[in-house]
């Protein structure tokens, strides 16, 4: 007989986000609210989702900047989201006023993968989606892909993938492969990591749970600094963010200093907030730090 919720017991729980049962239900405390694409009345930025791969259901929120050149190519981002791998989604108010705020500001293309989450998909579905999701955005790259607003405004010589919190940790993975295994004639320019999740020499209850089959701190997709092809990162720089109050700050400190260390020859750079936490740009992207940091971040993607 299938687990009731009275009696099926918590296997885990993140307080005010999520609660993993033993049947492998989850009970989602936030990230369920969704709101449609749509044309922003202040920024133009425009978006429409698109269906990447029917046979697995992945899917993307694509944003595009108000035209003024239609001649004019302008920079990719692909944005992966965080939430534990297990909440939110592209769809969610905060992630896409985010990434509608980054295209604006930027005046760049912007492609939000909505991957597979754990617990119901666990890891590596994620990182599988988000590499097919940069490869279909790659096989645009002589205009002739499915995407419209791909052949006509992005330039793949302009990429940019980004993330934030367990988004950064598989955005690391999608650079990383890049620079591994190629990605076809585009060029991936930088990477930024938003207050990244990587795992530590510690036991870690969550990632057993999502990820059940990971190699433990020897597994370069949780622990970079055990990667022997580091140095092989495919991109030109990476931005590091940091908050001074965030649990996860030492992780992001000690990512920056595992690149640091591995060779790998690109601009390294890491940015420390400080008496902030976790995502604080996100909760509040109306605060002078919140400002300063999107600021920044559009400088880096400004950058050819």
């Amino acid at each position: 007989m299938d687990p009731t919720p009275s009696t099926d017991q918590i296997s885990f729980e993140l307080p005010h986000l999520f609660r993993i049962f033993h049947s492998g239900r989850i009970d989602r405390l936030i990230g369920t609210q969704i709101v449609p694409p749509s044309t922003d009345p202040q920024s133009g930025v425009q978006s429409k989702d698109v269906l990447i791969s029917p046979q697995s259901g992945l899917s993307a929120r694509i944003f595009l900047p108000r035209i003024t050149d239609p001649t004019r190519k302008l920079p990719l981002l692909v944005f992966i989201h965080g939430g534990a791998f297990c909440v939110e989604t592209p769809f969610s108010p905060q992630y896409h006023n985010h990434v509608a705020a980054l295209s604006a500001e930027a005046n760049a293309v912007a492609l939000s993968v909505d991957y597979r989450r754990a617990p119901e998909h666990p890891l590596p579905a994620a990182y599988d989606d988000a590499w097919e999701a940069a490869k279909w955005a790659a096989a645009h790259f002589d205009g002739d892909g499915p995407e419209a607003w791909l052949n006509d405004h992005a330039d793949f010589g302009r990429i940019f993938v980004a993330g934030d919190s367990a988004g950064a940790n598989i955005a690391h993975y999608v650079v990383r492969r890049a620079g591994v295994d190629g990605l076809g004639q585009v060029r991936i320019v930088g990477l930024v990591a938003f207050h990244p999740f990587f795992g530590d020499d510690g036991h870690n209850k969550l990632l057993e749970i999502v990820f059940p089959t990971n190699g433990g701190s020897g597994d370069p997709r949780l622990n970079p600094g055990s990667d022997p092809e580091l140095a092989s990162l495919g991109c030109e720089k990476v931005l590091v963010l940091v908050a001074e109050k965030d649990f996860l700050r030492e992780r992001g400190w000690a990512y920056y200093e595992a690149v640091k260390k591995s060779g790998w020859g690109g601009k390294l750079e890491i940015v420390e907030t400080e008496d902030e936490g976790h995502v604080f740009h996100l909760h509040n992207p109306t605060c002078d730090k919140a400002v300063a940091l999107m600021k920044k971040v559009v400088s880096f993607l400004s950058e050819k």
